[in-house]
């Protein structure tokens, strides 16, 4: 058995046939690219000057031969981009294809992505164009540089403030973007991604209506560069040592005009997502060492939005399950239901306003109390461990 590259499965053969399908129905395979990661990068250098994608990072056009089953490199019309191995830095492709899953599970749109073995067995990373129809058709889209009148060597000098004014001078439906960038942002904080410009920021039109582009070139620089800084683009003139209020209060309030109900829901959907976090990181083709800076990371950061991860034994979730079963009044019943469902095996992971109604619940007797208590204490002993340096 091994792990298919493309959806971290076990299976017999390399890749998951599901996995497969998803990419192309009539696939049954799919061939090892015929190049190694410096033939890909020379490759990348030398059509550089004919491809509409552009970077820092070695990128090349590519699409799919169904009948070959094998990705072939064009310089244009190509449905895919590939990205190869850096020369400088460590595992980029793992990091980018782990990130982007994990955006895809945190309930972010993002395209269709995997990775694929070349000639000397390196892991390229790709990713299915989504600017690009049928018989060479695009769909119009901008990135926020060209919409706020910066180019490639500017797309540093803006803001969150001003990300969030683009929505509002040109989305379709502003508050329903609002609500996209403000998840896409708490998941980047949390993941380490400190390179979201201007030019990772897209909006796209399709059928009459302007929105937020699917997120593309996600990936934990932190863990990569160990920059101090943890966003590309200030906010609230900082990017650096940010807390739970410039990102909730601030930015999610005051910037982006998002109800507190509406923020909450956000972030109990993260929270719901985040107990998941490790078995990826942990089954993804980082290697180790890099699984656990990854972990340790997401950890620092979801504790600083206030976020209260742990575990449960057996007779503990067992409490907590028939607590989600027991009739009664008082949103009691619905509160431990949503735990339920948002749980993950033993893991939980608790918004600061599930903890606070955990706390004005502790006092009396009966079922609910003790239910309630159990993760007062939990919650309790997650705030007093020391936190451990990276």
């Amino acid at each position: 058995m091994r792990r298919c590259p493309l959806s971290y499965s076990m299976v017999e053969n390399r890749y998951d046939l599901t996995a497969l399908h998803r990419l192309h129905p009539r696939l049954n395979d799919l061939c090892d690219l015929p190049y190694t990661s410096e033939k890909l990068r020379w490759e990348s250098s030398q059509r550089a000057d004919k491809l509409s994608i552009q970077g820092v990072q070695p990128k090349l056009s590519a699409r799919l031969n169904v009948k070959n089953q094998i990705f072939e490199l064009v310089d244009q019309q190509g449905f895919f981009i590939l990205k190869p191995q850096h020369i400088h830095f460590s595992s980029i492709p793992e990091n980018e294809d782990l990130t982007m899953k994990l955006a895809k599970l945190t309930g972010l749109e993002v395209p269709d992505h995997g990775l694929i073995y070349g000639e000397d067995e390196q892991l390229t990373y790709w990713i299915r164009r989504f600017d690009r129809m049928g018989r060479g058709q695009k769909i119009p889209i901008e990135d926020f540089a060209q919409l706020l009148e910066e180019s490639r060597d500017t797309k540093y000098r803006s803001s969150m403030e001003k990300v969030a004014g683009v929505l509002k001078t040109y989305c379709t439906f502003p508050q329903v973007e609002m609500a996209r960038l403000f998840k896409l942002v708490l998941f980047n904080f949390c993941c380490g991604n400190e390179d979201q410009h201007l030019k990772n920021f897209s909006l796209i039109s399709e059928s009459n209506v302007i929105r937020l582009s699917p997120a593309y070139d996600l990936l934990s620089s932190t863990i990569v560069l160990k920059d101090p800084e943890e966003l590309a683009l200030p906010l609230r003139g900082k990017k650096r040592k940010l807390k739970a209020e410039d990102l909730l209060e601030y930015y999610g309030q005051t910037v982006l005009a998002l109800r507190p109900p509406a923020i909450e829901n956000i972030l109990r959907e993260l929270a719901a997502s985040l107990v998941q976090w490790p078995d990826w990181v942990r089954c993804s083709f980082l290697p180790e060492e890099l699984q656990e800076a990854y972990l340790g990371l997401v950890a620092e950061r979801t504790q600083r939005l206030g976020l209260a991860s742990f575990e449960v034994d057996s007779s503990e979730l067992e409490l907590l399950q028939k607590a989600s079963l027991k009739q009664g009044s008082g949103g009691h019943q619905s509160f431990f239901k949503q735990l339920e469902r948002y749980r993950a095996g033993p893991s939980f992971c608790l918004t600061p306003r599930q903890q606070e109604t955990i706390q004005e619940r502790t006092t009396g007797s009966g079922g609910w109390q003790t239910a309630y208590r159990l993760l007062d204490d939990k919650v309790s002993s997650k705030r007093k461990r020391p936190r451990q340096s990276r």
